[in-house]
């Protein structure tokens, strides 16, 4: 299947189901359509196209993932249920009722992970790699292991006798632990008692090995040396366990200092109820008892586990000394712009708006350009949000450095990145004691947007150079992530962004935005007056069409107005990675509408849409836009995000022409979705070449980032457009 497949097949396939058209039944639960893309992850671990390391690492992921969404959604939802809440999602269905569909379908989730994990273990051992049991060690591995338990695990272990004198201690968040069942030898009194396993420590512990590499999950090298922790007692029985706690943050909408509200507030995530309980199977049925009674959790909140307790912890073992299991190694470009300037990141704007695509263009670029803003003596002023960032973030780095040389320095820090929190606190002192002005936004709104502003004295006046992008200044996860990043010395772009910061800083409500729409102000109604604009082409007789890329669709009003566009006759291409509440190929609904997913190497996460405007995509007529939202309530209504039209012309085609087509065009990482919510792999013929976007993004320069060589020897996709 090529780009022109996919864009030229029918919308709608004789045959599809039947959904009442005004009704609940017309979106996608939330929750399942998340489990569904998760298993997309998963089956990315099971795809052998993809380097053996890589698919534990995805492997890795999916359990991660799932770890998260239990200790937020399931989280939620199971408040909700206990205080008696029925009001329905979009969908129709109650909060106790979507914990059951959830619990049945991540239940076979993780039935198929550990189903997963010991194909990719027999594998790993095909290759030199073995991940052992105690029954696999041998003589020579004992003493070795007697070594590493005595000097480097036996001093951090906390072994714990559970009787009246000590009751049961606090597992955290994510703690995994070894239940135990004693009898003291010399009389046979029974004891039970409790080993934490030490997270400060690797989970797998890698023994010597003359070719290939031999590890031993931590929790079996405990249980072969308890003699040595319960001296005089005999294991009658043991299990191991893990809990996950509710960690989603409540803070008061009026705390007087938010700062403060949350470091308590993290706290009491620390302590919150669990959620849910793994344990290893087979466990004795009175120990299992006494720890479910202990922490406590209800059996429906109790999954047995058939292999490892702790999938996630396998993402350590994706380390570099097999490249020969890894993707092939890939270094980020430097657009050749910028190289034409020197690395003058302030030059190579002022000749023209530029586009970076991360990770396929360095996001040292983004970091290069607040260096330079902070060590500029034409500088006098920066202003930037931070949502997330890494922990000695460099972005950080030159804020403080430009604060301390008398900059005129803001930095908006979110508090509410959530599983941040705690890291944007330290940033935000650390921010302050340089000097800079640290605001952080509003309580009732998170703030979202990834903006950067640089005001430099040029001459006699003052230049303002602004950076948009859809992902997070956050040096780490930019060499996975696929995002965008304008940067533009446009008067109006500048205004534009001085506005939000005004909005953040000072409650200001901008008015004339000139090229920006923000939630949650005119966001939301900005897209669907566009949408509503191509069905109105549609009903006149003219090309209507809509191309968008995001990471979750869900806003019910916005999928409404795009089930309206689709009866209009507006042909509507999504590229959605994770949730769709919209059920797309319906007759009579949404037969106009398609959804693909892009699941590979790097984790799609820009967002972009791009409006026919009474021409077909693409278009010198199009109206094209980045932006920081996904479309879901939360970030149309509750946050503050952006959404920037692109006027530049090269930057436009390089969205339009590049970077959408070739996600259209995608073959070898795509999944289709039905009308009934499931997504099918795309399949191609065997021998038959599988275009993949990420590749091409790869080998192929950007159009808006090439030099005096120009860019016309740029490949696109697209063919020459009005």
């Amino acid at each position: 299947m090529t780009q022109a497949d996919f864009l030229q097949a029918p919308f709608c396939e004789p045959g599809t189901i039947d959904a009442d058209l005004t009704g609940p039944a017309r979106f996608m639960n939330r929750e399942l359509s998340w489990l569904g893309f998760n298993l997309r992850v998963l089956e990315e671990a099971e795809n052998p196209k993809v380097p053996l390391l890589e698919r534990l690492r995805f492997l890795s992921i999916s359990a991660t993932n799932l770890d998260e969404f239990y200790t937020v959604r399931v989280a939620g939802l199971r408040e909700l249920a206990q205080a008696g809440n029925t009001t329905p999602a979009a969908d129709g269905i109650s909060p106790a009722e979507q914990l059951r569909l959830i619990d049945t379908d991540a239940r076979a989730l993780m039935a198929r992970q550990q189903e997963v994990y010991a194909l990719l273990r027999a594998e790993l051992a095909g290759e030199g790699i073995a991940i052992m049991s105690v029954s696999d060690v041998t003589e020579a591995d004992e003493s070795y292991l007697a070594d590493v338990f005595l000097n480097d695990v036996f001093p951090v272990l906390s072994p714990l006798a559970i009787d009246p004198a000590h009751p049961f201690p606090f597992i955290p968040n994510e703690g995994l632990a070894l239940a135990l069942q004693l009898e003291r030898k010399k009389d046979k009194r029974p004891l039970n008692a409790l080993l934490p396993v030490p997270h400060q420590i690797d989970r797998f512990v890698t023994l010597p090995s003359a070719d290939g590499k031999r590890v031993l999950p931590l929790e079996d090298l405990l249980v072969m040396h308890l003699d040595r922790l319960f001296p005089g007692y005999k294991v009658k029985g043991s299990c191991a366990f893990r809990v996950l706690r509710d960690s989603d943050l409540e803070v008061e909408d009026e705390a007087e200092d938010l700062v403060r509200e949350f470091e308590t507030a993290l706290k009491r995530r620390k302590r919150g109820e669990v959620v849910r309980m793994k344990i290893s199977s087979g466990a004795p049925a009175a120990l299992k008892r006494m720890v479910m009674e202990e922490l406590p959790v209800s059996e429906e909140e109790v999954v047995e586990v058939s292999g490892l307790v702790g999938i996630s912890d396998l993402s350590e073992l994706v380390t570099d000394a097999r490249p020969d299991l890894l993707w092939p190694s890939f270094t980020p470009r430097v657009p050749e712009r910028v190289q034409d300037h020197e690395g003058d990141m302030f030059a190579a704007i002022r000749q023209k708006d530029m586009l970076l695509h991360h990770p396929y263009e360095t996001f040292d670029n983004v970091i290069r350009f607040l260096q330079q803003a902070a060590r500029d003596p034409n500088v006098v002023a920066i202003k930037q949000t931070l949502y997330r960032t890494s922990r000695n973030s460099p972005i950080v780095e030159a804020l403080c450095e430009a604060a301390e040389d008398g900059k005129s320095v803001t930095a908006l820090v979110e508090l509410r990145a959530r599983f941040d929190e705690a890291a944007n606190i330290r940033q935000s002192r650390r921010l302050e004691r340089a000097g800079a002005h640290v605001v952080y936004g509003f309580t009732q709104y998170k703030t979202h947007a990834k903006i950067s502003v640089v005001v430099r004295r040029e001459g006699d006046k003052l230049v303002t150079y602004t950076h948009f992008g859809t992902g997070n200044y956050h040096p780490i996860t930019a060499r996975i992530y696929t995002d965008l990043s304008l940067f533009t010395c446009d008067p109006a772009l500048g205004r534009d962004a001085t506005k939000v910061f005004n909005y953040i800083g000072g409650y200001a409500q901008p008015e004339g935005l000139e090229n920006l729409s923000i939630s949650p102000i005119n966001l939301k109604s900005s897209l669907i007056e566009s949408i509503e604009a191509e069905a109105e082409n549609a009903r006149n007789g003219k090309p209507a069409v809509i191309w968008a890329k995001m990471n979750s669709l869900v806003e019910v009003d916005v999928i409404d107005a795009l089930y309206a566009a689709s009866q209009a006759g507006v042909k509507i291409s999504l590229v959605i990675r994770g949730i769709c509440g919209l059920r797309p190929g319906i007759k009579g609904l949404s037969e106009n509408i398609r959804v693909k997913s892009i699941v590979g190497r790097f984790l799609e996460h820009s967002r972009i849409v791009i409006f026919g405007n009474g021409k077909e995509i693409p278009s010198n007529k199009a109206r094209v836009y980045i932006s920081s939202a996904d479309w879901m309530g939360r970030n149309l209504t509750r946050r503050v995000e952006t959404m920037v039209e692109i006027r530049n012309k090269t930057v436009r085609a390089q969205i339009m022409d590049q970077i959408m087509a070739a996600n259209m065009a995608d073959v070898a990482q795509s999944w289709t979705m039905g009308p009934d919510g499931t997504f099918t792999r795309i399949q191609m013929p065997e021998g038959e070449f599988a275009f993949n976007c990420h590749r091409f993004f790869m080998e192929n320069p950007s159009l808006s980032g090439r030099g005096s060589a120009g860019a016309s020897d740029v490949p696109t996709l697209t063919h020459d457009h009005d």
